[in-house]
């Protein structure tokens, strides 16, 4: 191996860890809490030496911000789309969210959550990119809302915008009574919910469209 590609990968552990310590900052403190100089303290580095990686504190912010988002859809987008499509994907969507929020956002924050509250009348690239990466995970729940329609796993009328809008109910709610209220049960009660949501929406099982899908 080269001294170069050696330089490189020094660099990108280097980066790795200052954003792993920013992730476990900015879910406690929230996006705003950050700054060189506890990123600094909390890696054992020195300012220059953050400010090497980022070059200011709204860059350190965004990068933490798509760090988030990167693990954030290995670990609930990318497993669901090994199920079939339509249905079977969307509800993995939602359990694998659910569970990422009970074993990492329950204990630790979300930093979707803080961030909103933080930049949502905030003008700027953190409130973009922040905009941007939710925008990304809206838009994946709404093809496979249509793929489901597309499969007559839900009713040909479904408003793909208006499901999107419930479901972020529910999560919303599992936050608010999980994280602030201690409230016991609130993963089932969320999963629950999401159940009856679906039946609003599932096409009905004598649906002539969804007999013929079968049968060809």
């Amino acid at each position: 191996m080269t001294s170069q590609a050696t330089s490189r990968t020094k660099g990108e552990q280097t980066r790795t860890a200052i954003l792993d310590a920013a992730l476990a900052l900015a879910a406690r403190d929230g996006l705003e809490g950050l700054t060189i100089g506890l990123i600094a303290e909390r890696t054992g580095m020195s300012k220059s030496g953050v400010f090497a990686h980022f070059g200011s504190r709204e860059d350190l912010q965004i990068a933490t911000l798509r760090a988030y988002h990167e693990r954030f859809e290995a670990t609930v987008f990318a497993p669901a789309l090994r199920k079939a499509r339509g249905l079977p994907r969307l509800e993995a969507m939602f359990a694998n969210w659910v569970e990422h929020v009970r074993s990492v956002e329950i204990p630790q924050g979300c930093i979707y959550v803080s961030g909103a509250v933080e930049f949502d009348d905030r003008p700027g690239p953190v409130r973009d990119a922040l905009v941007e990466m939710v925008g990304a995970w809206q838009r994946a729940l709404e093809r496979a809302i249509e793929m489901a329609v597309q499969e007559r796993h839900l009713r040909a009328d479904t408003d793909a915008h208006q499901l999107i809008y419930e479901i972020y109910g529910i999560m919303l709610a599992l936050h608010h009574e999980a994280r602030l209220m201690r409230a016991k049960g609130s993963v089932t009660r969320a999963k629950t919910a999401f159940a009856r949501l679906l039946d609003a929406y599932r096409a009905p099982v004598d649906d002539p469209t969804r007999r013929a899908r079968r049968t060809t």
